[in-house]
């Protein structure tokens, strides 16, 4: 069997579209549905269910796809591997991370890297909002959390910590909770939302209506304050406005000087998982895929 409709099969399996896989091949929607068309001929079975809505891919075709991507993948390697002994890493690289972390973790070792590898050029626009990397033309994103998109590819970068804190000074004239109810009682610094994540153990509930311990609870907390930045609300419980929640890269020092003080430590929420995520249907180039071991070598798990 030849390799005729492999690649528009794929394609269209990934972007569940003719037009969109059309598009990236550089081809026709009449071409690559040709393709398929004659592929399905060939093997004598159904690989997709079309309507005018929706594509998706028969039993038969999930099973024929995983083969197919496995094998365009070798050869995506192959060729690297090749062009790898005639050239160094250059070129530009398009990615996307959050602001804030973009800001303190990310784009500073971006910086380090460049300096080591002079030819390679850097595009990175950062943003809380989910950026489509296949409409965008991006390389690489940079995300935070679950993640829940199954055609992209990820490797797990670091993990981050969310810690509830207050200063001294304002413990000592309001007091320290000590479980999650107390909250209300208190001065809570938000940010663009107005509840706090945590995990619901709090081992003063009635046991029978606690079975199902360590679950994660969204929980609504009012305060003065609401800013969409993260810097001003430490900013604030530095200065004694009241209780802030936010990850490690904000708190830290604070927590190590003692100018913050970490609360509620029992119903932390498990460490989110902070990933490198690029489209499933590009191999990794050098460039990319040295960057993405580089961050993962410094942002050490």
């Amino acid at each position: 069997m030849g390799w005729d409709g492999i690649s528009e099969f794929v394609y269209v399996a990934e972007y569940e579209s003719f037009t969109r896989a059309a598009k990236e091949l550089g081809m026709s929607t009449a071409q690559v549905s040709r393709q398929i068309s004659a592929l399905e001929k060939r093997l004598n079975i159904k690989l997709l269910y079309r309507t005018t809505r929706k594509v998706s891919l028969t039993e038969e075709g999930r099973i024929f796809y995983q083969h197919c991507r496995g094998v365009l993948d070798g050869l995506d390697a192959a060729e690297q591997a090749v062009s790898n002994l005639q050239s160094k890493p250059q070129g530009r690289i398009k990615l996307t991370a959050p602001v804030t972390y973009g800001e303190q973790q990310l784009l500073p070792l971006v910086n380090d890297f460049m300096v080591q590898y002079r030819d390679i050029e850097v595009t990175a626009f950062l943003s809380n909002q989910k950026i489509d990397l296949v409409d965008g033309g991006y390389d690489l994103a940079i995300r935070i959390g679950k993640l829940s998109d199954s055609t992209m590819m990820a490797k797990k970068l670091s993990r981050r910590t969310n810690f509830v804190c207050a200063a001294p000074a304002y413990l000592k004239k309001y007091g320290t909770p000590h479980v999650l109810s107390e909250l209300s009682q208190h001065n809570c610094l938000l940010g663009t939302r107005d509840y706090w994540h945590f995990i619901d153990n709090d081992k003063h509930a009635d046991k029978e209506v606690n079975k199902q311990a360590d679950k994660e609870k969204n929980l609504r907390v009012s305060g003065t304050v609401q800013y969409n930045s993260g810097h001003s609300l430490v900013d604030a419980a530095l200065k004694g406005l009241g209780i802030v929640q936010l990850p490690d890269y904000y708190v830290q020092q604070y927590l190590a000087s003692g100018e913050l003080v970490s609360l509620l430590d029992n119903y932390r929420e498990p460490e989110e998982s902070i990933w490198a995520v690029y489209p499933h249907n590009r191999h990794l180039s050098p460039k990319i895929r040295l960057l993405v071991d580089y961050l993962a070598e410094r942002l050490a798990l």
